[in-house]
């Protein structure tokens, strides 16, 4: 089970106690067991601090607090605070990737039978998507929608998400796409023909959670290949 420790303390001291953080790191190289760490001001008080530690598990993180360099630490920690540190443990009962769950809502809306949603509820007015298949970046969400509709016009198809990697603002998503052509796609007449590719694509999310800026990188002469389009230039 994931463990997080909070670790809140008062200091005037601040730029000091980030120079020490610096100095933990490299002194526990290839030893710390902490897999994420931040800290945030309290924007009411300018000396009021509090770190986010996660590690894998309680284990692991008394196993990092028991290294020789965490205990020199700890004590020019005490040393540069007004006041002792406190320190609360945490097991972590629920953990949502909010941005990675609105983008997994939105391929499965983009698949979704029916009519296409509005999609405002997961992407941006002012949306900016680069695919290699436009001669043009599409710019807003209405230009989202109309590449959508042309897809679905073409296909009945879904979505397999296998990998998600979050990174800040950015979520990049490994995905496999399945479709039966079932109407007239880029010139193409509908073939019948069941078709399938895999793909990459890195989603920009602003703070709400939509969706705002988009790159797509998928196999599109396999794709192309499936479809029978490229049969005269084949050998």
């Amino acid at each position: 089970m994931t463990f997080v420790q909070l670790i809140d303390c008062r200091t005037s001291r601040f730029d000091e106690m980030n120079l020490l953080m610096d100095k933990w790191v490299e002194r526990t190289r290839g030893k710390r067991t902490a897999t994420h760490s931040v800290v945030g001001r309290d924007r009411s008080d300018g000396d009021h601090f509090v770190e986010i530690v996660e590690f894998p598990s309680y284990e692991e993180a008394m196993r990092n607090s028991k290294l020789p360099e965490t205990d020199a630490i700890f004590e020019e920690m005490v040393a540069l605070c007004d006041g002792m540190p406190t320190f609360t443990d945490l097991d972590v009962v629920r953990d949502e990737r909010l941005f990675a769950a609105n983008i997994r809502r939105f391929f499965e809306t983009a698949a979704a039978e029916g009519e296409l949603s509005p999609l405002n509820d997961l992407v941006a007015e002012n949306y900016h998507d680069h695919d290699p298949g436009n001669e043009q970046d599409t710019i807003g969400l209405d230009g989202m929608r109309r590449d959508l509709r042309m897809w679905r016009a073409g296909f009945d198809f879904r979505f397999t998400v296998e990998d998600q990697i979050t990174e800040g603002d950015r979520v990049c998503t490994r995905w496999t796409w399945d479709g039966t052509h079932k109407g007239d796609f880029m010139g193409i007449p509908a073939t019948g023909r069941k078709v399938s590719m895999t793909g990459v694509t890195v989603f920009r999310c602003q703070e709400d959670g939509k969706i705002t800026e988009g790159w797509w990188q998928y196999d599109r002469l396999g794709f192309m290949s499936q479809l029978g389009a490229l049969d005269g230039f084949e050998n």
